[in-house]
């Protein structure tokens, strides 16, 4: 597109109207014209086109291929300074902005290569990525059936769906929200107002001092969940995990106890289905077991493990998640949904959410409309602007079906026990333990560690290997994995095997 004669989109004829060429003399209103176009629908048009074919050729087609770079690593300073990154008051052309466009995907790392290891999602999915540009280009806000009327019917779609995986074949309820976090956050405020419905009225003076349990292994959103909601963080009892990071059942138990003991109220236990670092699954059945006898709200994090359910090879990892009260499951993970796509669940059917929630905005939620009104899901959301993220699933399924989903979590269950064995059987590298889901956790040994006898001073310099060896992976551009500490253990890798696009 030549610079000289493209038709700027940001120029706007409003601001200075040709009298001859308009059709009407023109409106003037505070300095303003009010007639005449301030969008070029023609350029817009073509700056789409040339932008999506820079976005079909590097974010997609370059991003995916394994013989280019993760990433192309620049620190903070020197990217502000290749990124011009300040706003002015003058708009640049077009051609300028395609070439911020370019930059922009340049310098990013690629979530969707075959070397990209470091999070809980990865891999490139064309029909959930389609679902995602066709939601922005459309600008839909799922609070109304009137102003989003498709996507309504889809996320409800969706949501009954996931819970007949789940196994609540009589129904339930749910809704699609901004991130796992936000799904657990959901689940303790819902939990609470099971518990005292008098606390969204009156507030924490309804309330006795209410506490929670979690495993040690739990996803830091729910201590965030117990800090924003008033709850606090000391009253969020933390339960032992057991050499694999499950939660053991009798320590519950006597938490509880203790709890009571106390002069607490206990309310609610959080499982975990699939730990962030270690990938373990918590006995549901058992755990559910101790809820039903002390009446406490079950909720399963099922946010990096729920795709287990897909399979009928491993969805044992989950059982007893149908006892559950509530769960997180987010399908951006290992089912490669496009960021973001996160599901709440929940089993009753008795409007809990919507009572809990429920602020019955008269400018949005009347109850006077000419259609069924019980299709306005915004007022059991926390959001109200809210995006159709159940779009991005719906399409990838109905594109896939629930045949190739599971082949998808199998496969993922294959190649990260393949990649155990291999750990095992080479030289400097030593398994944390078998693999229980698609974490696979190890140390690499240099060769000049590699003959010393094992001590404290060992795993003290081991420790240091990790964070080397991923930076020197990051300025290359080769790979990305992540590493941490766990407990008493040095810094190990923890590689996420699920991308499609690996082999």
């Amino acid at each position: 597109m030549d610079s000289d004669t493209e038709m700027h989109r940001k120029e706007s004829s409003s601001e200075n109207p040709d009298p001859v060429k308009a059709k009407c003399p023109p409106v003037l209103v505070d300095d303003v014209y009010l007639n005449g176009p301030t969008l070029d629908v023609n350029g817009a048009e073509d700056f789409i086109r040339e932008s999506m074919r820079i976005i079909t050729e590097d974010a997609v087609k370059k991003a995916t291929d394994v013989r280019e770079k993760v990433c192309e690593w620049h620190s903070p300073e020197d990217l502000k300074e290749l990124l011009d990154l300040q706003l002015t008051d003058e708009g640049e052309s077009d051609t300028r902005i395609l070439e911020r466009c370019r930059d922009a995907i340049r310098y990013s790392v690629k979530t969707t290569h075959p070397r990209f290891f470091n999070q809980l999602y990865a891999g490139m999915e064309p029909y959930s990525m389609v679902a995602s540009f066709i939601i922005e280009a459309l600008k839909p806000s799922l609070y109304t059936y009137e102003v989003s009327p498709v996507f309504t019917l889809v996320e409800d779609a969706v949501l009954r769906k996931m819970r007949e995986v789940i196994g609540w074949k009589e129904g339930g309820d749910g809704i699609f929200n901004a991130g796992g976090s936000l799904s657990n956050m959901y689940a303790v405020n819902l939990a609470r107002y099971h518990h005292c419905p008098d606390v969204k009225e009156l507030g924490l003076s309804a309330v006795p001092r209410l506490v929670l349990f979690t495993s040690q292994e739990c996803h830091y959103s729910i201590s965030k969940a117990a800090a924003f909601l008033g709850i606090g963080t000391k009253n969020v009892y933390v339960v032992p995990s057991d050499n694999r990071g499950k939660m053991i059942p009798t320590a519950l138990e006597e938490l509880i106890q203790t709890a009571k003991s106390e002069g607490a109220v206990p309310f609610m236990v959080n499982a975990t289905a699939g730990t962030t670092v270690l990938g373990a699954f918590d006995p549901i059945e058992e755990i559910a077991d101790i809820c039903e006898k002390h009446n406490l709200w079950l909720h399963v994090d099922a946010c990096w493990g729920g795709a287990a359910l897909m399979s009928a090879k491993h969805k044992h990892l989950l059982k007893g998640v149908h006892r559950a009260n509530s769960v997180a499951w987010n399908p951006h993970k290992m089912l490669m949904a496009c960021l973001q796509c996160c599901a709440f669940l929940v089993r009753d059917k008795t409007g809990l959410l919507q009572r809990c929630y429920s602020a019955r905005a008269s400018y949005l939620f009347q109850q006077d409309k000419f259609y069924d009104v019980s299709y306005d899901t915004g007022d059991k959301s926390v959001q109200c602007s809210r995006k159709p993220d159940a779009f991005k699933f719906w399409l990838m399924w109905k594109a896939l079906g629930s045949k190739e989903l599971e082949q998808r979590v199998d496969r993922a269950f294959a190649m990260a026990k393949y990649l155990a064995q291999e750990v095992k059987k080479r030289e400097g590298f030593r398994l944390l333990m078998e693999p229980e889901y698609a974490n696979v956790c190890f140390w690499y040994i240099p060769p000049s560690l590699r003959d010393l006898p094992d001590s404290t001073e060992l795993w003290e310099k081991i420790h240091k290997v990790a964070p080397v060896v991923k930076e020197r992976m990051m300025k290359k551009g080769s790979m990305m994995v992540g590493y941490q500490p766990h407990g008493d253990k040095a810094n190990f890798f923890r590689m996420i095997i699920i991308s499609p696009q690996m082999n």
